[in-house]
């Protein structure tokens, strides 16, 4: 067993995160499904305990000159709501609900200038920086600023497949497929529009480009999983 450990630690070392790309299309999927029943415990409409300022996406956000809020207190909810900083699983928002948590937190100039200090810990949810992260199975959550450090640029948009991105500076949407090739995509998104949360997107090619998208794609991404990777993965599993 120890010679076993021996051959198998340079190997896992090696290892990057992957994902196949009907993976990443399921997981965005799973977070359009996320059933939830809010309540007001869960509505914020200024600073948490530290100052930082939360806006969550419940309908009165109208109240504050917003009209993308979605959900309502007592009423059920389908999907996660976008937060600023956010990177729950499913799982966790479930039990941040439970247990009281602000249901999202809007983005806004103020929270760009703050970065990751504009991030409430009194809120959950998931940005959209975030989601992509989790769709590729990555272990934190890289932002918009970040992404291109793991990826790789496409040279056409026609090389788009799914699981790809569409990123610019403040932004990224995953990819899916081809609605009217070459025109107009479909993909999945967390926020801004047309509300605070992860939804199925349809997009128009020129309107993306005109806002400064560009097509990457993830160097860990993988059109499937061989039997090999597959037992590796779970002792690696197994170790941690």
């Amino acid at each position: 067993m120890k010679f076993l450990s021996f051959l198998l630690l340079p190997l896992l070392a090696s290892c990057v995160p992957s994902v196949t790309r009907e993976e990443a299309v399921a997981t965005a999927y799973r977070y359009t499904q996320v059933e939830w029943m809010p309540s007001n415990d869960n509505v914020r409409h200024g600073p948490d305990s530290r100052g930082i300022m939360v806006h969550t996406p419940d309908q009165t956000i109208g109240k504050y000159g917003d009209r993308r809020g979605w959900w309502q207190p007592g009423k059920s909810a389908t999907g996660m709501p976008y937060q600023w900083g956010g990177f729950d699983t499913p799982e966790s928002f479930l039990k941040k609900i439970d247990a009281g948590k602000k249901a999202g937190d809007v983005g806004d100039a103020a929270k760009r200038r703050l970065g990751d200090a504009g991030t409430s810990t009194e809120s959950c949810g998931i940005d959209c920086s975030g989601f992509v992260s989790r769709c590729w199975n990555l272990s934190r959550p890289y932002s918009t600023r970040e992404l291109h450090q793991i990826c790789t640029p496409l040279s056409s948009w026609d090389d788009l497949l799914p699981g790809d991105i569409l990123l610019n500076d403040k932004h990224v949407v995953l990819f899916v497929k081809w609605n009217v090739p070459g025109e107009e995509l479909n993909g999945y998104q967390a926020g801004p529009f047309p509300k605070w949360m992860v939804s199925a997107c349809g997009l128009s090619k020129s309107k993306l480009i005109k806002e400064g998208y560009a097509p990457w794609r993830y160097r860990g991404i993988i059109e499937k999983r061989s039997p090999q990777a597959v037992v590796v993965r779970d002792i690696a599993r197994e170790w941690r």
